[in-house]
């Protein structure tokens, strides 16, 4: 499909982004640097950068930089570009020669099929192209199961062969979607290049949040878990040094008009019913954070604990229909 994302909506609320936001501002002392923003879109997803440096011309530089590496990811991994990698990919079933960024994150992602049992599986497009034809022919969600058994025969994790020379499609009728771990990517080589041209505080949020440093005269930047069902509504707040944070929720996307039917495609069963109300991840880096609370959707506690365990990761989870109290594991 080429039509335009409809921007996801914003499931985490960075609160150190305004004074009044907490107790004291993050920038309460005198004569502080002033945050240099920028506000935009990045695959879909709003998407905001917050950058603390002595010299404002220095911070506009790498707001500059740090755009124009977004623009030239989403080149490779997006799903509504005609000329992606991405798009070629799906097309032909194969890309020779692919981008190091492109080989790099079909690498990790398959890593964390591996460690999730197929849970994050990043092979579900057909999944929502079935689901999308549904929609347009108005006909009701969920597709029926013969339908869904003939999507399913073209996913597969295991299916995905990456190496440096080629990326190959095995199963006819295959196509990728990067949507639950390009944002958190991208967050991910922003952040090394800031890094890297010095940048010693920022808060990335690219669809998924990750944070350097910290803001002035705070130990860490803070960020709140919003309430489904009042986003205005804060159920938690995450503190974040050096980390990343990424929540993945059905609510965010609903394709039935009830929410039960949402965009978190189980590769399993080819439904769309997510186990959770929201998933909050904390982790190292932006793109374990977004790969795992993509998986934990589905996933039950036990399991989540022991993934969890591994990545060095906490969670966040909401039930459904359990009000507004959070399940915290790590």
């Amino acid at each position: 499909m080429t039509h335009a994302p409809a921007t996801r909506r914003r499931f985490i609320r960075i609160l150190a982004a305004s004074g009044a936001a907490l107790a004291a501002g993050p920038l309460a002392a005198a004569q502080p640097p002033e945050p240099v923003t920028w506000q935009g879109i990045a695959l879909g997803a709003d998407a905001q950068m917050q950058l603390l440096h002595p010299d404002r011309a220095h911070a506009e530089k790498l707001i500059a930089l740090a755009v124009a590496e977004v623009q030239r990811l989403e080149k490779i991994f997006s799903l509504y570009q005609d000329d992606s990698a991405l798009v070629q990919l799906n097309r032909s079933g194969r890309l020779d020669r692919p981008a190091a960024d492109m080989a790099r994150l079909i690498s990790e992602a398959l890593q964390f099929s591996r460690a999730t049992d197929g849970c994050f599986d990043v092979s579900v497009q057909p999944l929502w192209q079935l689901y999308a034809r549904q929609l347009q022919a108005g006909k009701p969600l969920p597709p029926a199961p013969r339908d869904l058994q003939r999507a399913l025969a073209s996913v597969g994790w295991q299916h995905v062969l990456v190496d440096e020379q080629a990326i190959a499609l095995a199963r006819p009728g295959m196509a990728l979607t990067l949507n639950g771990i390009a944002q958190g990517y991208i967050t991910d080589r922003v952040t090394e290049l800031l890094r890297a041209n010095g940048l010693e505080h920022a808060l990335i949020d690219l669809g998924e949040t990750r944070a350097i440093g910290r803001p002035e005269h705070r130990d860490a930047w803070l960020a709140g878990i919003a309430d489904p069902a009042n986003r205005a509504q804060l159920l938690g707040k995450v503190a974040l040094r050096d980390q990343a944070l990424a929540t993945s929720g059905g609510y965010g996307t609903p394709l039935t008009a009830d929410g039960s039917t949402t965009h978190l495609f189980d590769p399993r069963s080819g439904l769309a019913r997510p186990r959770w109300a929201s998933v909050t991840v904390r982790a190292a880096n932006a793109t374990t954070a977004d790969a795992l609370s993509t998986a934990f959707s589905l996933m039950d506690e036990h399991a989540i604990t022991h993934v969890a365990r591994e990545y060095q990761a906490q969670a966040w989870l909401l039930a459904h229909g359990q009000g507004q109290q959070l399940i915290r594991i790590g």
